[in-house]
């Protein structure tokens, strides 16, 4: 199972493993471990290096654009984010606190931390290492002390005079180049407004030829964008959020923007790639705008909050659905899976299934580590955390497996699983998936997603057992079976894991096992 051999792994993977990583966290942590401020442009080559060798096709470096010092403020004053600071840092102080990455003032490095040049250094040296960079969009609003508040206050969405006193929740009077404008805090049209941000109005079509020649802009400087919370922008949406608010400006937009951006983008950069935050059930009609890969929210609580069964019934979806899903089990907005599963047999085996399904895989930093607490984004610093050697064993063991080409190139299929015998029902706690390509050979997939022992009989796609006998190897353990074709085609394959056991096997007739790349 050799390596893809291509100038962007991102690119050239059907089944894309991506690594976010908080910048301004990266940047502090390396700054105290060399001694002197590393810049995005210095990040050391040890670490270039680590993600490559781990097989990381691409970097979401979350975190890197210029924020304000109104952001920072709210940051640092607002009483609820101050309690969470201190439950995370007991020690924290102002210093501490930089202000959200999602309140950006410019899409632009801070110069703090090598600006432009430093981006562009540490870009060309990731494509030196086949590694695709990934950066964070806002579409639905800037913060409030972005330079078009003050020159192009019409971008946004306004209240009326006095409406800041009367709903101070919802909008916050600032004075610009017109005068003194009310304006809205961005929101969704579920939450209270976001009190460090400004929403901009997608009626305005001076706004969407705005906000389209920031995309163009840094996309130079990437090879893909993680919009955040890119359905807040749909029609529907929007006109459910803000209604008469937000007056039509120019004419009246004959599609939705994102079709618009991301053809627009697509004219100069045609594999450039775009992945969504998205919930509500809206990922499917994002994918049909032009999205490359969506965020499955649902198979996350499925595997906290439900069992196999759930899980089986969600991977019914049509396959090129599946194939731009995002699947994940923590990132940033998630508290971390060692701290939300009950134990890390369970979270193995949740990372095994979103691993090896359809779509992109999206680990996040301190996962591999085991990492159990969740940064609010605002700190620039976290708590010390030990290694969690079985976790980091686990992890490096999965990651061999999903960089072969059997995964990074080869087509999946849900295999049937049924009952060992009469009156036993926990063949229904098992998923088993089988995964294959030309000239990588063939990976089986089983995991027991319970906790407890459960037995089945899997079938096996008679057509791909192409010798007898035929070995089963498993790759993250040490089971080693050999069976006789003939009784794999008539019973199927017998399993008895334990609570969340987990195998992934590399199978191949016996007498010519090929063996991975590690």
């Amino acid at each position: 199972m050799g390596t893809v051999p291509s100038k962007n792994r991102l690119l050239a993977s059907t089944h894309p493993l991506v690594y976010e990583v908080n910048a301004r966290l990266l940047l502090n942590e390396l700054s105290a471990r060399e001694g002197k401020r590393i810049t995005l442009g210095t990040i050391p080559d040890d670490v270039l290096q680590r993600w490559a060798d781990e097989g990381f096709d691409a970097v979401w470096l979350m975190g890197i654009w210029a924020t304000g010092p109104v952001g920072v403020r709210i940051a640092r004053e607002h009483d609820g984010l101050r309690q969470e600071y201190r439950k995370v840092l007991p020690d924290f102080t102002d210093a501490d606190v930089i202000g959200s990455p999602y309140a950006i003032r410019a899409y632009r490095p801070a110069k703090e931390i090598g600006g432009f040049r430093g981006l562009s250094a540490l870009y060309e040296r990731m494509k030196q290492r086949r590694l695709g960079l990934i950066l964070d969009f806002v579409c639905n609003h800037t913060a409030r002390d972005h330079g078009w508040v003050k020159e192009h206050p019409e971008f946004y969405v306004q209240g009326e005079s006095g409406d800041e006193r009367r709903r101070p929740d919802a909008f916050f009077k600032t004075r610009t180049a017109h005068g003194d404008r009310v304006i809205a805090f961005g929101r969704d049209p579920v939450f209270p407004g976001w009190t460090d941000t400004a929403q901009l109005n997608y009626n305005s079509a001076a706004v969407r030829r705005a906000t389209i020649r920031e995309i163009r802009g840094i996309a130079a400087y990437c090879d893909g964008l993680r919009c955040d919370m890119a359905m807040l922008v749909l029609h529907d949406v929007f006109h459910r959020t803000w209604g008469d608010l937000a007056p039509r400006e120019g004419p009246a937009p004959s599609e939705e923007f994102w079709k618009e951006a991301i053809r627009a983008v697509r004219e100069d950069l045609p594999q450039f790639k775009f992945l969504a935050e998205a919930y509500w059930n809206l990922e499917w009609e994002l994918q049909q705008l032009g999205f490359d890969f969506t965020y499955d929210k649902v198979l996350y609580d499925r595997l906290l909050r439900e069992g196999a069964p759930s899980v089986r019934e969600h991977l019914k979806a049509d396959l090129s659905y599946q194939k731009r899903s995002i699947r994940f089990i923590e990132n940033h907005d998630e508290t971390p899976a060692a701290a939300s599963l009950p134990s890390d047999a369970w979270q193995y085996a949740a990372a095994t299934i979103a691993s090896t399904i359809p779509g992109m895989v999206l680990l996040h930093d301190g996962q591999l580590e085991g990492r159990s607490v969740k940064v609010p984004v605002q700190l620039g610093r976290r708590p010390s955390e030990p290694v969690n050697a079985r976790t980091r064993l686990f992890y490096t063991r999965l990651l061999s497996c999903l960089t072969s080409e059997v995964f990074s190139r080869g087509e999946w299929q849900p295999l049937n699983v049924r009952p060992a015998w009469h009156e036993n029902s926990t063949w229904q706690d098992y998923l088993a998936f089988w995964w294959e390509e030309p000239s990588g050979g063939a990976c089986l997939v089983v995991i027991n997603y319970a906790p407890h022992n459960s037995q089945c009989y899997i079938d096996l796609p008679h057509q791909s057992l192409t010798g007898s006998p035929m070995e089963f190897r498993d790759l993250i353990g040490s089971a080693v079976y050999v069976r006789e074709r003939n009784g794999l085609v008539s019973k199927g394959m017998f399993f008895d894991l334990p609570a969340y056991g987990i195998h992934i096997f590399q199978v191949a007739p016996a007498n010519r096992r090929k063996c991975p790349e590690r």
